[in-house]
């Protein structure tokens, strides 16, 4: 499915704001309501659109620590990046996961309540004899910036 300059508006928009009514949305990117609602539902059968998440304010709810991690694995096979894989995959504190080229594997994000929280965590996936050789964590103090949206007019333009 080729995407236009309109759908690419539709998903900037919803981006933004995902709550807004077909009306709105309609008004917004220059269509009526009904082609705008086709168009949605298109974007949703084809992947585009993957879910509709609420934004909350964490600092609110509850004081927490957010660590980054490096993590070295002793063997390169396939089996042991997808043993490791599954198991971070259960782990609720685990926000991100990303395979690395470089000086190390993976490059973890956790969300924990506390580092005493992020110790047992990380702890607890040593013991699971995932082959993981060393690790290295990074608390962090400030995240002066954080984008939920991605910028996809800067990213699609050719």
């Amino acid at each position: 499915m080729k995407l236009d300059r309109i759908d690419i508006n539709i998903l900037v928009a919803l981006q933004e704001n995902g709550r807004v009514s077909n009306v709105n949305l309609a008004e917004a990117v220059g269509l009526s309501p009904s082609p705008c609602l086709q168009r949605v539902k298109r974007l949703e059968q084809a992947g585009y659109i993957s879910s509709y998440n609420a934004s909350l304010d964490l600092g609110r709810l509850a004081e927490t620590v957010t660590v980054f991690t490096e993590i070295f694995l002793h063997d390169h096979r396939l089996s042991d990046f997808t043993r490791f894989e599954r198991a971070v995959g259960r782990v609720d504190e685990v926000m991100e996961c990303h395979l690395i080229s470089g000086g190390y594997d993976y490059l973890l994000r956790f969300l924990c309540r506390s580092i005493r929280h992020y110790q047992e965590v990380i702890e607890s996936l040593i013991s699971q004899d995932l082959g993981i050789e060393k690790y290295f964590s990074y608390i962090v103090i400030k995240s002066p910036l954080q984008r939920g949206a991605v910028p996809l007019r800067n990213l699609l333009q050719e």
